[in-house]
């Protein structure tokens, strides 16, 4: 059985439903409670003192990485994070990168271009639809807990949101809200929002070990801004130029996501000189925007590694948030260093599948001294 797409991969009024939702959501989460970046605030102080508990050692920091993004996810839509020892919270974060590196090989690729030819011929792509079926009952069981405790006038997470959507939908036909969307929709967020964070950080790390002159001024400028005794928060932005700039920067070089999502052309175009039919689907080629550039830091149209357009990256502005706060709090505590003299070979995404990643490596994080 095939996955139906969710509200990613979507179209038509299934994406305008549930797109609009999700994002109002999203912008209105914590209303009363605790705010989005009070949430990504609290997990950059889990991820500090489990950085150091390495105690200097050298570490590969893939795996703390997603743990912490992923949990600020887990918070939006469960309620809660998890303990990084967690079996559940492991398990469930292990299926997401089996589901996300199969999805992005090429027999995935193949897969999702021609299912009714793929669906018939052996390969690891086979493993895909079992993965997803085991991730949607692991949502489906915190959905039934939700359903049990459901207070309508108390939500308490992304889900108790989408239940009271459901709820005062249930009597029009049309609606998009009902328990199959939902657990697509948290699996959305999921994937959308947990790889590119903490694979942009990882290329981050690998930058500024290369050239540890700009993790020098970083460090001033968050001395000079923050200081050592609270926390960075998201109005220290505005004040950190330098910061901001070297985050624009690493999302530049590494662009995630080069191709994106896919695109429906909504009627006939015509671009340069070649006619593009109504409903054929496009990629959009972000390394030639990304890619074009010189000069020192400032301000361009051609900057999107969220996508532009209608469906830009609906969690822009929690990445964001979470890139800022991530970095800005870890560079505030530790700096960091590698035995390996990388090269700018090194540094380079790798692309593989849809995404780029950089190579694995490892590293440790020195405590500042206040």
């Amino acid at each position: 059985m095939r996955v139906v797409p969710g509200m990613i991969l979507s179209n038509g009024e299934r994406w305008k439903q549930l797109r609009r939702f999700t994002l109002m959501t999203l912008r209105n989460f914590g209303m009363g409670k605790r705010s989005m970046e009070e949430r990504v605030q609290e997990e950059a102080q889990f991820l500090i003192q489990e950085l150091k508990s390495y105690k200097q050692s050298a570490v590969n920091p893939t795996n703390i990485l997603v743990q912490a993004v992923s949990n600020v996810i887990c918070s939006i839509v469960f309620g809660n994070r998890f303990e990084y020892d967690n079996l559940k919270f492991l398990k469930l974060l292990n299926l997401f990168n089996e589901t996300f590196q199969l999805m992005g090989s090429t027999w995935g690729q193949m897969h999702d271009m021609i299912p009714e030819v793929m669906d018939h011929v052996p390969g690891p792509h086979q493993r895909i639809n079992k993965l997803l079926d085991e991730l949607m009952v692991f949502v489906n069981e915190r959905v039934k807990m939700n359903q049990k405790s459901f207070d309508p006038g108390t939500p308490r997470d992304f889900i108790d949101c989408f239940m009271i959507k459901m709820n005062q939908d249930n009597e029009n036909p049309i609606s998009e809200f009902n328990i199959r969307n939902l657990l697509l929709t948290v699996l959305n967020l999921f994937f959308a929002g947990t790889e590119t964070v903490s694979t942009t950080l990882r290329h981050g790390f690998l930058i500024l070990m290369k050239y540890p002159e700009i993790q020098e001024k970083l460090h001033k400028e968050i001395n000079s801004v923050i200081g050592h005794n609270r926390s960075p928060n998201i109005e220290d932005r505005s004040k950190m130029p330098y910061m901001d700039a070297v985050i624009h920067e690493i999302q530049r070089f590494s662009d995630v996501i080069p191709m994106n999502v896919p695109h429906t052309v909504i009627k006939d175009t015509t671009f340069r000189g070649f006619t593009i039919p109504k409903a054929s689907k496009v990629q959009n080629a972000y390394k030639e925007v990304l890619q074009d550039k010189s000069g020192s830091f400032k301000k361009s149209d051609a900057f999107m590694p969220f996508s532009t357009g209608k469906r830009v990256c609906l969690g822009e502005g929690l990445a964001r948030m979470e890139l800022f706060l991530f970095l800005t709090t870890i560079l505030q505590n530790f700096t960091l260093k590698s035995d390996t003299q990388f090269t700018e070979c090194d540094i380079s995404p790798r692309m593989t599948g849809f995404a780029n990643v950089p190579i694995d490596y490892q590293m440790s994080f020195i405590p500042r001294v206040a």
